[in-house]
């Protein structure tokens, strides 16, 4: 199993940037996809996360009114759009995939490499 994570740079507070994520190696659709970020220094956060489907979605705390996660079942890629960037949005982002449904858990079994967002003020 493979999760590429791309689409990571340097922006301006208050800009919007857009994260994806290709996965290769399992059956996608059966699979929750959920985006994760660890700032320096500090512990791996939860982002947000989508159902297999697409129909449901669960959004921590950094990523309410600010982004938005979506999926492309028939390309095998999750998506993260985010927008109104801060500086404390800061982090290398993490996609990772977990079969079933269950959203509401930091246990994953697949983890990408991370790509690094940085945001200046």
């Amino acid at each position: 199993v493979q999760l590429q994570a791309s689409g990571g740079g340097l922006m301006q507070a208050g800009g919007s940037l857009r994260l994806s994520c290709a996965a290769s190696g399992l059956t996608f659709s059966n699979y929750v996809m959920g985006w994760f970020r660890q700032a320096p220094g500090k512990e791996r956060e939860f982002v947000v996360a989508i159902s297999p489907r697409g129909g449901s979605t669960f959004y921590g705390e950094p990523a309410k009114g600010r982004f938005t996660i979506s999926r492309d079942n028939a390309n095998n890629t999750v998506y993260l759009e985010m927008n109104n960037l801060k500086p404390e949005d800061t982090a290398a982002y993490y996609c990772a995939a977990r079969r079933g449904t269950t959203m509401r858990t930091n246990f994953y079994d697949y983890w990408g490499q991370g790509t690094l967002v940085t945001v200046s003020s």
